[in-house]
């Protein structure tokens, strides 16, 4: 072993700071003399490694092993890359540009699917012949259960990108290896069908390799979604041509091959709420296979959604999916009902009411859902939407999904509201007396104290470029080191990031790093607009009336049919956030218990962008106006309503006091008005 450690460092080189191989290899090896983590002396070793290493002791993996099995017969390889044919195609168009940077690099790129077998290889001749020694060759299998922890297997079984860097890996024949991999999932329903790795020799090791494999990940998931998309218009059409019977009322829902909602159509939009939950898009309704007739499919339907026809859709000559004519329900009532609230308890130790998601718009539900297993998977989380949506309760929902059940911290920090000068400070702490100001005990910053749980950067967009890299570096090694201390403290947290700028046109602008993007974006949730989410305006107008009725000890508001239609009619700059300062403002200048057109302020009597303007005149329409434009705007409303409260105004846009005294004086707005 210690033959082995030389190795090591004269390959890495400048890197040792980054992860100690000496160290790493000690506490490897107390590891498996004790076989116990808690009496081990493993301080320094990521808490990743340290699990996977747990997992495959717990798989009885041996330790000195040398090399990853083998498939054994070229059929049953043969069978495995066909059966994933889709993938190794989604991922040619990305491989066919890395490929040739790999041909001098001493690195492979890999491909394998969801249990760590290899499908694909590229990369440089000379690597490629090492590989074979330890069957990192097509047909090898990876999985954590096979060979231990490396990059590919500890990726499938964490559900997120990850390096295991030459020491970390769990068997020894290994250990010259080093390897960057990510996930890939399916865009329909999230499961994970593969995994990318960028593997060689140590000497390729650099902490942001994992990010530009990440960025594969996602490119292969890009073009595995419009083969989806493609596959949905082809199996509509299959529909059509079959030219099934089906009446105007009936619903049409169509499944993939394996039973995946593809496409669930209802003219009137009539659905229960279990209904809607079923045939929620990629959602399995049932185990759908070739073999099934249509009785079988009939008898597989939950009791609830029987349906009256079947008709089986094959493209290219094989069966690929079916449709399924589902009858209008008995005393169906003409409009949506409303869905049930997402629940969100109060957080550990803090005092407050539970926080209530409502909404049954495909695209919030998605969202919903999409938030709910990045968090139970743990990863990197960003939320980007507009001004008002409501990314801080999706943040919350993130938290109360982990496997802490929310009991851990949740710190948040507004990047926007912290000066350049002091922003190492508050993320990462500082020791005593390290600068100018700083306190004599020293302080914990705010990855200390999200330690287990959430770290919430809000504003993630207004972070200044120069401290980029230090976020990077944190959240790649997991570990920080106060200002003025040399200690290293391993910190273990989630990070979800919010934002309501498009990241992805900051990183093209030069606004923000390209690799602190992808390491921050394994998950990215876009919140709809309300303006997006019509059928969800009345259920939501209907919760904050009560809501506010409830709080000032009052009848709730009767809404009109004239101020009704103006609200759904409206294109809510402000989103939810201003729907609910609307009813805080309407109870309290109301005129009568009726709101009435009348009551409703001047901007909702406006046309508004997109409508059709009224036949009596002709009507010059302007642009929709811009996001800095409309922030305006719901900074203005916000100081009417809270008669020019600054702390009440940044309440209720959700922002600090120093974002929005900030944000005054670049719009020119003064506190007061008349």
């Amino acid at each position: 072993m210690t033959d082995l450690l030389t190795g090591f460092h004269t390959r890495t080189g400048m890197f040792d700071d980054w992860l100690d191989q000496r160290a790493t290899m000690r506490a490897w090896e107390d590891f498996l003399t004790f076989r116990d983590l808690d009496r081990s002396q493993t301080s320094g070793v990521r808490r990743e490694i340290l699990e996977s290493w747990s997992r495959s002791l717990a798989s009885g993996i041996d330790a000195t092993a040398v090399l990853a099995p083998l498939d054994e017969t070229e059929e049953r390889l043969e069978s495995t890359r066909q059966k994933n044919g889709e993938l190794r195609a989604a991922a040619q168009v990305p491989f066919a540009k890395i490929g040739p940077l790999l041909a001098d690099a001493n690195a492979l790129l890999i491909l394998t699917d969801a249990q760590g077998t290899v499908l694909e290889q590229i990369g440089d001749d000379r690597t490629h012949e090492a590989a074979r020694g330890i069957h990192l060759v097509r047909g090898g299998k990876w999985d954590e259960a096979a060979i231990g922890t490396n990059g590919i297997g500890t990726a499938i079984r964490s559900g997120r990108p990850t390096v295991v860097h030459a020491s970390e890996h769990f068997c020894q024949g290994i250990k010259t290896w080093t390897c960057a991999a990510a996930p890939v999932r399916d865009p329909v329903d999230q499961r994970i069908i593969g995994a990318v790795d960028l593997s060689g020799p140590p000497s390729i090791f650099r902490p942001h390799n994992v990010a530009m494999i990440a960025a594969v990940a996602r490119e292969i998931e890009a073009a595995l979604a419009e083969r989806q998309d493609m596959r949905r218009i082809r199996l509509l059409e299959a529909f059509l041509d079959s030219g099934s019977a089906h009446g105007k009322s009936d619903a049409v829902v169509i499944l993939d091959r394996i039973g995946r909602v593809m496409y669930h159509r209802h003219p009137s939009g009539v659905t229960e709420v279990q209904e809607a939950r079923d045939l929620a898009l990629g959602r399995q309704l049932i185990a759908l296979s070739g073999s099934m007739t249509d009785h079988d499919i009939v008898r597989a339907m939950p009791p609830h959604l029987q349906p009256s026809g079947v008709s089986r859709l094959v493209l290219d000559g094989e069966f690929s999916g079916a449709a399924l004519i589902l009858p209008p329900r008995r005393g169906a009532v003409a409009r949506l009902a409303p869905a049930a609230p997402v629940r969100i308890p109060p957080r550990a130790g803090a005092e407050g009411d539970e926080l209530l998601m409502i909404g049954q718009d495909p695209k919030f539900i998605a969202a919903v859902e999409l938030a709910r297993r990045a968090a139970a998977a743990g990863a990197p989380v960003l939320i980007q939407g507009e001004t008002g949506v409501g990314k801080e309760l999706f943040a919350r929902l993130v938290h109360a999904g982990a496997g802490h059940k929310g009991r851990s911290p949740f710190v948040t920090v507004n990047c926007g509201a912290i000066s350049a000068d002091l922003f190492g400070s508050e993320l990462f702490g500082h020791a005593p007396g390290a600068f100018t100001g700083a306190t004599r005990e020293g302080k914990a910053g705010k990855f200390e104290q999200a330690d287990g749980g959430v770290l919430c950067l809000d504003e993630i967009g207004e972070m200044p470029l120069e401290l980029q890299p230090y976020l990077l570096r944190v959240l790649e090694q997991r570990a920080v080191y106060r200002i003025g201390c040399s200690r290293r403290r391993q910190v273990e947290v989630q990070l979800v990031a919010m934002t309501n700028r498009d990241l992805g046109q900051e990183v093209e602008a030069g606004r923000f790093r390209r690799d602190l993007y992808y390491r921050i974006g394994t998950v990215t949730i876009e919140v709809p607009p309300l303006r997006e989410r019509a059928c969800d305006i009345a259920v939501l107008a209907e919760h904050f009336n009560q809501r506010v009725a409830q709080r000032l000890g009052r009848e709730p508001l009767v809404m009109s049919e004239g101020a009704m239609d103006r609200l759904l009619a409206y294109s809510w700059p402000g989103n939810v956030r201003e729907l609910r300062n609307l009813f805080e403002r309407l109870h309290l200048i109301a005129s009568g218990p009726v709101v009435t057109e009348g009551d409703l302020p001047a901007a909702f009597c406006q046309p508004q962008p997109g409508a059709r303007p009224e036949p009596v005149a002709p009507v010059v329409t302007e642009e929709p106006a811009s996001l800095t434009d409309l922030e305006e705007q719901a900074i203005r409303r916000a100081l009417v309503t809270a008669e020019g409260n600054l702390t009440r105004v940044a309440t209720i846009l959700g922002i600090s006091r120093p974002t929005l005294y900030r944000k005054l004086k670049a719009y020119g707005i003064r506190r007061t008005y008349e």
